[in-house]
C-alpha cells in the first residue's frame, strides 16, 4: 500500500522570538516493511541554519536554526511511502521468554548485544516495579515471547481507558497505571516498561495511522494524527510492533518515523527558543492512501 502523510506544525508566539534551535523527526525510516519513496521539509521563515543526519537509533533527524526575529513558526512535512504487512509466525511457534532474556544477556553477535541497550531504563521508563507487577501474569513459565507479548498488549487495550486529557508527555509510568487511563504513549511506555522490567528488550516506535471515517462520513482534513506503540525483540524474528492502543500488530495503514528508548528519543519536534512568551502550538496531520 502507498500512503502519503502530511505532518504541519505551527507556533504563535506572544512576543517576538530571537532565535530558535530545533530538531525533527519528521522523516520516516526504511525498513524491512516500508520504503521511503519521497519526502520533504519546509520551515517558515526560512533557517539561517539546516542540515539532515542519521542519529544513534537510525532516525533521520533535520536540524534547523532560525536566527531572525519571528512571531511564528510553521514546519510542514509531506512523505509518500509504501507499506507491506509483516509477516509473522505462529506465536507458539517462537521461543520461551525465559530464553530470550537469557539470550540477551549473554549475547556477543552486534545486534543482540546492541538491543541489550532496550532492556535498560530510560528517562521517560524508568525502572517501575508496578508495571513489571502488571505485565508478569502475561508472561507465565516458559510461555512463547510472541504469545506473552500479544496478551500484554490485549490486557492494556482491555484494561485503560484512552483519555487524551488525563496526561501530558511528562506523566510518570506508575501514575498512569494508578488511574488506569492515559494516551498511546503512555500504553507504549507501560508495556516497555513491563518487558525492560523481565529483563527483555522493549522500544518505543512513533510514526502514523492513517484513519478511516465511519461509513457515508467524509474524512475530516487534519483527523489523523501522530502516533506510538512498542516493539519487542524476538532472536531470529527481529524487532515485532505492537500497538496496545488499538489491539493489533501494526500493518499496512502504519508508517514508521522513529524508533528509541522511549518518546523522548522520537519526539517529531522539539528545541529550544529565546522570547516568545506565552505561544499556541497547532498540530494537524493527514494520512492519504495514493494506492492499495
Amino acid at each position: 500500500m502507498r500512503l502519503r502523510v502530511r505532518h504541519v506544525t505551527r507556533y504563535q508566539y506572544a512576543e517576538p522570538v530571537s532565535l530558535c534551535h530545533s530538531l525533527a523527526r519528521l522523516k520516516p525510516r526504511e525498513t524491512a516493511n516500508q520504503r521511503c519513496l519521497a519526502t520533504q521539509m519546509r520551515v517558515d521563515p526560512w533557517p539561517a541554519v539546516s542540515r539532515e543526519y542519521t542519529d544513534f537509533f537510525g532516525n533521520r533527524v533535520n536540524y534547523f536554526s532560525i536566527q531572525q526575529s519571528h512571531a511564528s513558526l510553521e514546519v510542514r512535512a509531506q512523505s509518500e511511502v509504501e507499506v507491506t504487512a509483516p509477516s509473522l509466525p505462529d506465536p507458539a511457534t517462537t521461543p520461551p521468554w525465559e530464553e530470550v532474556v537469557a539470550t540477551l544477556r549473554t549475547a556477543r553477535d552486534a545486534d543482540l548485544g546492541g538491543a541489550r541497550l532496550f532492556t535498560l531504563a530510560s528517562d521517560q521508563v524508568p525502572p517501575s516495579p508496578e508495571a513489571t507487577a502488571y505485565a508478569a501474569p502475561s508472561f507465565t513459565p516458559g510461555r512463547p515471547l510472541l504469545a506473552a507479548a500479544l496478551d500484554l498488549m490485549g490486557r492494556i487495550h482491555r484494561d485503560f481507558e484512552y483519555d487524551p486529557n488525563f496526561t501530558t508527555i511528562a506523566t510518570p509510568i506508575d501514575e498512569v497505571l494508578a488511574h488506569r487511563r492515559g494516551v498511546c504513549q503512555d500504553f507504549a511506555h507501560l508495556a516497555i516498561a513491563g518487558l525492560r522490567g523481565l529483563g527483555l528488550a522493549g522500544r518505543y516506535v512513533s510514526g502514523y495511522l492513517e484513519t478511516l471515517p465511519p461509513p457515508g462520513r467524509p474524512k475530516l482534513v487534519g483527523a489523523d494524527a501522530s502516533h506510538a506503540w512498542f516493539a519487542v525483540l524476538i532472536p531470529g524474528l527481529g524487532w515485532v510492533d505492537l500497538d496496545p492502543t488499538n489491539d493489533q500488530i501494526p500493518q499496512e495503514q502504519y508508517i514508521t518515523t522513529a524508533v528509541g528508548r522511549d518518546y523522548r528519543d522520537v519526539a517529531p519536534l522539539r528545541g529550544v527558543f529565546y522570547g516568545g512568551g506565552v505561544h499556541e502550538l497547532t498540530v494537524a496531520v493527514d494520512v492519504d492512501r495514493i494506492a492499495a
